[in-house]
């Protein structure tokens, strides 16, 4: 593995799949014209409006993606994760599927986002995704890749979790992706400690692509695509506009910081619960 670009898209994506894939489009070129190995999409990237709706829609949407994306990953050359999109479970509901294409189109893992963002907020602010979503299997899913190091796969609620992200450590991660669509609410005062604090722990890389802005004239969403190395520090912000978010991935970085903190040899309770 040696160092390479990684990319953290930014998109406001909307309850239109034709519209919301012509953008998607649009920033993995931005990505891969900038010098980008991997490029990181938000959840909800393809489709992002009425629960009910994506659910009617999750035939057509995950198949375009699953069409599209390999497509545009062997044209560019690029490694790409399909931060989140519903994929029918066979059940009447969907699982919220990630997606990890190699620069050859193909996929080298998935993952199924097992926590649901079930929370009231306030009197006028809720989410249910249980009614529609089912939850993957509690696993971590860590990828081997000789280009990009081993990645971790997980989606936005997840980051509450921090179990998942020390178990993706004990696997070997190099780095931790977190696509998401975090409210405005909850994003303004969690998002950005949350993500640092699972780099600082488990010494790796976090990408964390977002959703900004309203969608379907209702949701609204924090934005501030982040990427971070393993001392915490945040390589870079994506602001709150769409847009695409590039840093560098070093290898010797994750090498130097477990070097000098090795709390990942040090720990005590961990040794009860490791597979």
């Amino acid at each position: 593995m040696k160092p390479y670009k990684a990319a953290a898209i930014q998109l406001n994506s909307q309850p239109d799949l034709s519209h919301s894939m012509e953008k998607v489009g649009e920033r993995l070129r931005e990505a891969s014209d900038a010098g980008a190995l991997l490029a990181v999409l938000p959840e909800n990237f393809a489709f992002f409006g009425n629960d009910r709706e994506q659910l009617r829609q999750a035939d057509e949407i995950s198949a375009r993606v699953e069409k599209e994306l390999p497509a545009l990953a062997k044209e560019l050359g690029l490694y790409i994760v399909a931060g989140g999109y519903p994929l029918p479970a066979g059940n009447g509901k969907v699982f919220n599927r990630s997606a990890l294409f190699d620069a050859d189109g193909e996929v080298i893992a998935h993952y199924h986002k097992m926590h649901l963002f079930d929370v009231v907020l306030s009197e006028t602010e809720k989410y249910l995704e249980s009614e529609i979503m089912e939850p993957g299997e509690p696993e971590a899913v860590v990828a081997g890749s000789e280009d990009l190091g081993r990645i971790g796969l997980s989606i936005c609620y997840d980051l509450r979790f921090p179990e998942l992200y020390r178990k993706m450590a004990d696997r070997k991660a190099d780095l931790i992706t977190v696509p998401s669509a975090f409210t405005k609410t909850t994003g303004e005062v969690h998002w950005e400690p949350l993500l640092r604090a699972r780099a600082i722990e488990n010494q790796c890389y976090v990408i964390a692509p977002a959703q900004t802005g309203i969608h379907g004239g209702r949701r609204e969403t924090w934005g501030h695509s982040l990427i971070i190395d393993p001392w915490g520090t945040i390589l870079v912000d994506g602001g709150d506009q769409p847009g695409v978010a590039i840093a560098e991935i070093n290898p010797g970085k994750i090498t130097e910081v477990r070097r000098k903190v090795p709390s990942l040899e040090h720990r005590v309770m961990g040794k009860f619960n490791r597979d």
